[in-house]
């Protein structure tokens, strides 16, 4: 496979692009080699300059959830674009996403969008503490909220991958009210509830997907929930990436849960810049105009954004894929156990939905030590090889993976004949 015109693209890209890229992960750091630059996509698959086309599992590291480029989302966005971009006022469509989205979580009354996951998450932050009237933030090791400074500090994939601690240009002061706890272990939240009188909430991904895909064990978001309502502080589920991937809402809805506040990014925007926080009425009523919160954005419900999601929510409503996601996210886990027992590589599969990831070792992943303990030599040898075989990953082993509805059977076929390829290759090396 040829990759001459990406590499080319990277040596340009260095001039005046901070490393050619601009987000760290797509950099390969970790997996070696040159990063690969795309040039279209459509349905399934993903096409890069080379021509190289593959079997696209990264769709935007979630959002293209219903395939690259479908029908109904380009002519709405295509519609859109002949009104104007951008007019710093309000459209109807932003009234029309929000009864979407609030719809789909029980206890969200009132949504305000924004324009990222990151901005998503900080302004839940702020308002969790300007309703508690208290300051400290508890996140948990392995969890990625955004680049927001209080946050960036045990951070999951983007850091883990780089072998950061965390970030240099974050004052401590910025990180004085963040508190650390372990995924599944609710005694590291009690254990800070004891220590300080002060905790607005606690802020967590229901399903871990910054640190590979790492699910709650034993209730353990429910027991989270009902602790935190008898010592009056919040919930913040950060839905990024889980949004609309397990059912047509939440992962919370799935794992019986209830969160306070609901942070949400790209998926309900059908891959343009678009987040949201929503919660209930007596919670969002302190942002404002409402509330003394203050929180705003030239380009949030930006009116593209909004046509993008419409259309993407409405023909995921339709499409109802869960039952399918569920079918094709379990057959393609049987093959990776398959053809690694077949080559004798040690590995964990996660999932929950339409995320899964393989993790190298042969210990249960759990929480973010526990992935730490993933070779991740092996899984660069393993991503390469996959590259080669047409399916195109995240370039991390601490990323989950995405399904969207557009993958079809022959995708599959691919799909098994590549991991059998990489498994063995992985065997070899």
């Amino acid at each position: 496979m040829n990759f001459s015109k990406s590499k080319e693209l990277y040596n340009e890209g260095l001039v005046n692009l901070v490393g050619a890229v601009n987000s760290p992960v797509r950099a390969f750091a970790s997996v070696g080699g040159n990063p690969l630059f795309i040039k279209k996509a459509k349905g399934s698959r993903i096409t890069d300059v080379d021509g190289n086309e593959y079997l696209d599992l990264v769709v935007s590291y979630g959002p293209m959830i219903i395939g690259h480029r479908h029908k109904k989302v380009q002519k709405a966005v295509n519609k859109a674009l002949k009104n104007g971009y951008s007019f710093g006022a309000s459209t109807k469509n932003e009234i029309k996403l929000a009864k979407i989205v609030c719809d789909a979580f029980p206890g969200m009354d009132k949504v305000r969008f924004v324009n990222s996951g990151t901005e998503a998450v900080l302004s839940g932050i702020r308002l969790a503490r300007a309703f508690t009237g208290k300051d400290k933030i508890i996140k948990f090791a392995g969890c990625y909220h955004g680049h927001q400074d209080s946050l960036l500090v045990a951070a999951g994939s983007g850091l883990a991958t780089l072998s950061l601690p965390g970030s240099k240009g974050v004052p401590e002061g910025a990180v004085k009210n963040t508190l650390i706890a372990t995924y599944n272990d609710l005694e590291s939240v009690k254990s800070h509830f004891e220590k300080h009188d002060d905790i607005a909430g606690v802020i967590i991904e229901p399903i871990g997907g910054n640190m590979g895909v790492v699910v709650p064990q034993n209730n353990f978001l429910k027991e989270l929930k009902a602790y935190l309502q008898s010592k009056g502080a919040l919930l913040i589920a950060d839905e990024v990436m889980t949004g609309f991937r397990s059912t047509f809402g939440g992962a919370q809805e799935v794992l019986g849960v209830e969160a306070d506040i609901t942070c949400l990014g790209k998926v309900i925007g059908g891959g343009f810049p678009v987040g949201a926080y929503g919660a209930r009425n007596e919670i969002m009523e302190n942002v404002a105009p409402l509330g003394g919160m203050y929180q705003a954005g030239t380009l949030s419900g930006n009116p593209i954004a909004m046509a993008g999601g419409i259309s993407t929510l409405t023909e995921l409503k339709r499409q109802n894929p869960y039952e399918c996601f569920d079918r094709i996210g379990s057959e393609m886990e049987t093959i990776l156990k398959d053809k690694a027992e077949k080559y004798g590589v040690d590995i964990v599969v996660n999932r929950f939905g339409s995320m899964m990831n393989p993790f190298f070792t042969d210990k249960p992943v759990h929480n973010f030590d526990d992935a730490q303990t993933s070779d991740t030599n092996k899984f660069a040898t393993f991503f390469w090889e996959m590259i080669k075989n047409g399916v195109f990953l995240p370039p991390s082993q601490f990323e989950a993976w995405f399904l969207n509805t557009a993958i079809s059977e022959k995708d599959i076929k691919i799909f098994e004949k590549a991991v059998d390829a990489s498994m063995k290759k992985v065997a070899e090396a």
